[in-house]
């Protein structure tokens, strides 16, 4: 075998390896970055490249497979190859990562009795079919067969979640049966429940941790998990977090670069690392998750910066060089080199060209259900981004109240157009005040989904379905004949901007970027906007939200062409944008508070 784990050691050929990985998420980065990036991880001092493969992006409907522009994983594993870089490849179902439902795809809520990483074949089947498509495309490319993949995971974090070892053994078992002959492993917290409730050590599958200091401590409780076993494997944290993710309304959060140097030292005197991340990236499109505290969901940003080595945007930090110094003093570490390095540019302020509100062109950009009562997303298959219910109704008073129940997440109240109200999580299901001094009014509902619940027990709730999923009630009855109208930002070249504009109600608001020279790198400043999301020539750059912390959404160059390019911002908050600015370096609103 040309990769084993031996007793104490990793071998490579048969001599003692210290693997020296850094995360990366080939769907986090635009595919002309890859190559970039991945040199980067390798000048820093790092010999493997380790990702996350999301189910969600490879599986977005029952019937479909997609694995092309971002989520081409051959063609990052092939880029990282060119670079005599070793791939470790976690291709489970579920990846966490701060990623929408964490990786699990939305269409999953519309089965019958499903429960998520359950030994149940309501999950396993629709698991089974994922992964006989996925790994026939990764097989050819593990160390085994020529390639640069050396191993595989069969579960992520599962410790933090379930205990049922039949689970794990069932996911093993579809990965052989695909010809996964690589070793494999588990990675959970370094302690003992959560490894004894994660790991498979009694079929002699490695444990490793997933921490991001105390690095002896840790590796003393992975090292005694192991000894409780009676048995000997060589020790890794395969994530050894570096940093950490953002949420709206809260302090972007950092880690002092030395700290990080001095206990990444001493992790690497006793085990082999992947620092999670090297480089996060960017949550483009709807993919950013939600983590949860209590009863609140907290949607992440737009940005997986994660306060990483090297930066969203492919800039290396002080991080970066400290570990350098670090990493070098390591006989398997790849040689020390200079980065290649990103270039930015402010382009110049851009006037408003056209602009429309969202009722005005409804038809145009989205697909109409009509249903007695309301549905919610997963069952119209739309699992993304925005919908609108419309219905209409006889009032016999001055005033109707509304109540909605089982929504998610934030919706926006608008009474013949007019908006009366938004409300968000804790709020829905409040008496909304409906003013009808006609006897007809025509109601609207814009919903927006925030990201579901990607770690913990929030993962089984009923919030993770989004739309309506009760009804509308107004007066005391529930509200019948709806129209709904699920918003497509793929048919955005479809907008009828000849339509009626309307500042005060969700709208398009057009731009045009014309440019004589090859693009560069920008970041759009979003400090003056409402909330919403940016669509770069049919790419959408993802969410901003004036709450901050983050005020930019990261634009780069391969998004952009020479010419004319189309910028198209959608704003939900009443915002008309006169000019769009640009930034060479992203923006931040200082928070001191905590999203409670």
């Amino acid at each position: 075998m040309p990769f084993q784990i031996g007793e104490q050691d990793f071998l490579l050929h048969g001599k003692p390896f210290k693997i020296i990985s850094g995360a990366v998420h080939y769907f986090r980065i635009v595919p002309d970055y890859w190559y970039r990036t991945l040199y980067n991880l390798k000048a820093m001092g790092c010999n493997s490249v380790e990702t996350y493969v999301p189910w969600n992006l490879h599986q977005p409907q029952p019937d479909q497979f997609y694995f092309d522009d971002n989520a081409d994983l051959v063609r990052f594993i092939q880029t990282a190859q060119q670079l005599d870089l070793y791939v470790i490849l976690r291709p489970s179902p579920y990846i966490c990562a701060e990623w929408e439902f964490g990786g699990l795809p939305a269409w999953l809520l519309n089965i019958p009795n499903l429960r998520p990483r359950s030994n149940s074949p309501e999950f396993l089947t629709p698991v089974k079919t994922y992964l006989d498509h996925l790994l026939p495309l990764v097989t050819p490319y593990q160390i085994t067969r020529g390639g640069n993949i050396i191993m595989m995971q069969i579960e992520n974090e599962y410790g933090s979640f379930g205990n049922d070892k039949d689970y794990l053994r069932a996911i093993k078992q579809i990965m052989l049966e695909n010809r996964v002959d690589v070793p494999l492993f588990t990675s959970d917290g370094a302690w003992q429940n959560a490894l004894e409730a994660g790991a498979l050590i009694e079929d002699d599958i490695l444990p490793t941790g997933n921490f991001g200091s105390r690095s002896d401590e840790n590796l003393d409780q992975l090292q005694r998990y192991f000894s409780r076993h009676n048995r000997t494997f060589p020790l890794m944290c395969m994530e050894f977090w570096d940093g950490w993710f953002n949420r709206w309304k809260e302090p972007v959060i950092t880690r002092d670069a030395q700290d990080l140097a001095d206990c990444t030292k001493a992790l690497l005197d006793r085990a082999s690392i992947n620092f999670y991340m090297l480089q996060g990236g960017t949550n483009f499109g709807f993919w950013s998750g939600c983590s949860a505290r209590g009863d609140t969901d907290l949607p992440q940003v737009t940005s997986y910066d994660y306060d990483a080595p090297i930066r969203e945007w492919g800039e290396p930090s002080e991080k970066f060089y400290l570990l350098q110094q670090v990493l070098q003093q390591y006989p398997d570490a790849s040689p020390i080199c200079d980065p290649i390095l990103p270039t930015f540019t402010a382009y110049p302020e851009l006037e408003l060209q056209q602009e429309v509100c969202l009722f005005s062109t409804l038809p145009h950009i989205s697909q109409r259900y009509d249903s007695n009562h309301t549905q919610n997303m997963e069952q119209l298959g739309h699992y993304y981004g925005y919908i609108l219910y419309r219905t209409y109704a006889d009032s016999y008073s001055q005033d109707l109240k509304l109540r909605i129940y089982q929504g998610r997440d934030r919706i926006q109240v608008f009474n013949d157009q007019q908006k009366v109200a938004t409300q968000y999580q804790h709020e829905i299901g409040n008496d909304i005040i409906l003013h009808t001094p006609k006897p007809h009014l025509q109601l609207d509902l814009l919903v927006e989904n925030m990201g579901r619940v990607n770690y913990g027990g929030k993962l089984l709730a009923p919030t993770q379905h989004k739309g309506i999923s009760g009804g509308v009630v107004l007066d005391l009855h529930f509200h019948s004949n709806w129209q709904q109208y699920a918003l497509d930002f793929t048919k955005l070249h479809q907008i009828d901007f000849s339509g009626s504009a309307n500042a005060a109600n969700p709208s398009f608001y057009q731009f045009k970027l014309t440019l004589e020279q090859a693009p560069q790198d920008s970041f759009i400043d979003t400090s003056t906007l409402g909330k919403g999301v940016i669509i770069v020539n049919g790419k959408n750059l993802g969410r901003y939200w004036s709450e901050g912390p983050t005020c930019y959404l990261y634009l780069p160059a391969p998004y952009l062409q020479q010419g004319d390019n189309s910028i198209i911002v959608f704003e939900t908050e009443g915002v008309r944008p006169t000019a769009l600015r640009f930034s060479d370096k992203p923006i931040y609103k200082t928070l001191t508070s905590q999203n409670l």
